[in-house]
């Protein structure tokens, strides 16, 4: 009894929070609260429950009688995915259901640009609501935590502030539309590995300064309208129905004024999911034989054992109530909202949209003796090697493949503004067909395959090697991760073997996560190309080309050996777990943070990005030595392109607290910005860092804290390249 009205205390306080905050109520004005309230007010117990729970793969009901139109939701982070059937995985079969393919939101963070986000969120928002969609499933802001994890590629990367940065505009941009974002994994879902039933733990300060930022700035600032949980469980519940998860943090603290969903098949416990916030139940997996075909959807823990629930008084009615308040809310933002138009799909802006992403986000490795750009009006003979020139990336993967209209291979990319030069190609090696839960074995003879291509690469000028990973299982896609840090089908061999015979070779790593590159001194430059959808031949050629200035930044660590990642210096409990639990004994050193503390040289650090000129970062200063608690620290400094072509450099600003009473990283990023400078142009920058945003979180007083004292601002363009470090002071003292 006790508990029940712990509940009941915990949702009337949320209730007059959001009356008289005047805080995350802001989409919806009262007019639209006391509508919803009416609704409520006419619907029946068995109405409300079945607002709850899906009626198809892909829908919730609405209430017919009362002119409630249903929600429909689409996997999307990076484009619309096809129609799929209403009871089963099964593709529907639509002929009208091909859209546009937006670069993978790793491209996406490397880009570095915020500007370039809200653009991403608009288009892909605007190809949901002509596919009359109401909850786009995306984006995706887990923490990039280790190489091998399957589904990096869908996140944005290793650090919170440029996650944070980024995904608010994006979902500013996709919210537009009256389409809802759909954020997720909330939260610890940063290994596919036994991701249905695998128990996270984690210090504290961890999840609330590295896996916590930004989803709480999605909230916050971005006002997102869905979140949806992970699958694994959180300090041993599952994160679905996670009482300190959804409604201490994001319904309390945050004040989240939207619905919690499911992943698909995600809950496991009907009392669970009422009591601890879980709103609306999608892809239960029902056994067939309790219900007819027909009504299975009654299984779902959300659906009939709620009903029994809430019929006993177990649990009260208020807790449905609120349920059904965030759903009708969600319908008066997305299905319901008057004001939303129709969208587009397939457009020339979008087309431009999803290529400018993958020109800004592509990084440049290495250039040894500028092996890039490559001229245009070459005549010479191009050898293009390897299966990922002609491999189409927008399938597999998992619940994020898409069915474009169109795919620009790097092959057919090259061949158009190559125009003059002999383009030959060799696939090199196979990695077989598109799969998705199990690796088929290619039935093409590896051998012929490359001796084929060291034959090609002997009689050509220059090699390019289009290699790296693709959407198969266990590597670049859901449901499984990597089983190493190597690059598979034996590759590695490859470049070596086609290096020996020809050293003008080039190699574009296609990928969503970093790979070992022992063979780099054996290569002249690398790019990393990412997954770029549509425009994937045309922005890999821009680059290579010299059309476009390369300008991506890392927005990960490429460790030098899967060891030196903090979650495999440790043993199996630290990854990928003992087969109940995972540790995360590295706490708040992840990425670059554990590189820069513990002195380990990454191979290439997180921030950093070659460019086709060269810049000089000058005349930095901050605007005082002595700031108080609420100041703002404001960094200046000029930039200037020294080099032969315009292009654009990403400036970053890292904080570091030393003889810190707290474990602290040497640095973390604290504010950055883009800045496209024309040859010889000088451009004065500003970036201001808030004292706030140097707190750290005290698991004594469960709250943040900023901590008195010295503190080092550093200004560089990389994580491990900083041009500049000075000292600061926060103090409670009057200057």
């Amino acid at each position: 009894m006790i508990r029940f009205f712990n509940h009941l205390r915990h949702f009337l306080i949320l209730g007059v929070y959001f009356l008289f905050s005047g805080g995350s109520f802001a989409q919806t004005d009262k007019q639209t609260e006391e509508k919803i309230n009416h609704i409520i007010n006419q619907l029946t117990l068995e109405e409300k429950v079945a607002l709850c729970h899906a009626q198809s793969k892909f829908s919730v009901p609405g209430v017919g009688r009362l002119g409630i139109p249903e929600i429909w939701m689409s996997d999307g982070p990076h484009g619309v995915r096809a129609e799929i059937s209403w009871d089963s995985w099964d593709y529907a079969g639509w002929t009208n259901d091909s859209i546009t393919a937006f670069p993978a939101l790793t491209c996406l963070a490397a880009s570095f640009n915020p500007e370039i986000a809200k653009d991403y969120g608009k288009a892909v928002g605007e190809e949901a609501l002509y596919r009359k969609k109401d909850i786009l499933l995306g984006p995706g802001v887990n923490i990039y935590r280790t190489p091998l994890n399957g589904r990096n590629f869908e996140y944005m990367g290793e650090d919170p502030v440029l996650s944070s940065t980024l995904v608010v505009p994006y979902i500013q941009g996709l919210q537009s539309n009256g389409v809802a974002a759909c954020l997720k994994h909330f939260v610890a879902n940063n290994q596919e590995h036994q991701r249905m039933s695998v128990d996270v733990e984690m210090p504290e300060r961890a999840l609330r300064e590295i896996y916590l930022p930004a989803f709480k700035a999605a909230v916050q600032e971005a006002n997102v309208w869905s979140i949806m949980s992970a699958y694994n469980q959180f300090r041993g519940q599952y994160c679905s129905h996670n009482e300190y998860l959804v409604n201490d943090i994001l319904k309390g603290e945050w004040g989240f004024d939207g619905a919690l969903i499911t992943d698909w098949g995600a809950a496991h416990d009907s009392k669970q999911a009422a009591l601890y916030g879980l709103d609306i139940e999608m892809g239960t997996g029902t056994n067939g034989f309790t219900y007819s075909a027909k009504d299975h959807y009654e299984n779902y823990y959300l659906a009939g054992a709620f009903k029994e629930l809430l019929k006993k008084g177990e649990v009260p009615e208020e807790v449905l109530d609120d349920k059904v308040r965030r759903v009708l809310r969600l319908m008066y933002r997305t299905s319901m909202n008057k004001e939303r138009g129709y969208g587009s799909i397939n457009t020339k802006s979008h087309h431009e949209v999803a290529r400018k992403i993958g020109q800004e986000g592509i990084v440049l490795l290495q250039n040894e003796d500028n092996f890039f750009p490559l001229d245009p009006n070459t005549s010479l003979h191009i050898a293009v090697i390897g299966d990922n020139a002609t491999r189409m990336m927008t399938k597999g993967g998992g619940s994020s493949e898409l069915k474009p209209e169109f795919e620009v291979s790097p092959l057919q990319g090259l061949q158009e503004r190559f125009t003059n030069a002999n383009i030959t190609y060799a696939r090199g090696y196979s990695a077989g067909p598109p799969v998705y839960e199990q690796i088929i074995p290619t039935t093409l003879d590896q051998d012929s395959l490359k001796r084929a291509a060291i034959d090609l690469a002997k009689q050509a000028d220059i090699v390019l090697f289009i290699g790296g990973l693709n959407k198969n299982h266990q590597q670049d896609c859901e449901g499984g991760d990597r089983l190493s840090y190597k690059l598979p089908y034996h590759q590695e061999e490859l470049i070596d073997a086609i290096s020996k015979v020809n050293k003008n070779t080039g190699v574009v790593i296609i990928s969503g996560n970093a790979v070992e590159t022992e063979w780099s001194s054996n290569v002249k430059g690398i790019l990393q190309g990412w997954y770029l959808g549509s425009e994937t031949g045309h922005a890999l050629s821009d680059i290579i080309s010299g059309d476009v200035n390369p300008s991506g930044k890392l927005p990960f660590t490429f460790p030098v050996k899967l060891k030196d990642n903090p979650a495999h210096h440790y043993d199996q409990l630290s990854y990928p777990g003992d087969g109940t639990t995972v540790n995360y004994k590295e706490g708040i050193l992840v990425g670059y943070r554990w590189h820069d503390t513990k002195k380990i040289t990454p191979k290439y650090a997180f921030g950093y990005g070659l460019s086709y000129t060269k810049f000089d970062i000058n005349s930095i200063s901050i605007n005082k030595k002595s700031f108080q608690k609420e100041e703002e620290i404001k960094v200046t400094c000029s930039l200037t392109n020294i080099g032969e072509t315009t292009g654009s450099e990403v400036v970053q600003v890292y904080v570091g607290k030393p003889k810190s009473k707290v474990e602290r990283a040497l640095k973390e990023l604290k504010s950055f910005q883009k800045v496209s400078v024309n040859k010889g142009e000088t451009k004065e920058l500003t970036l201001s860092i808030n004292a706030q945003d140097l707190k750290y979180y005290d698991t004594n007083q469960k709250a943040w804290v900023l901590e008195e004292g010295e503190y080092y601002i550093y200004v560089g363009n990389a994580s491990n390249n900083i041009t500049k470090r000075m000292k600061v002071t926060i103090t409670d003292k009057i200057n």
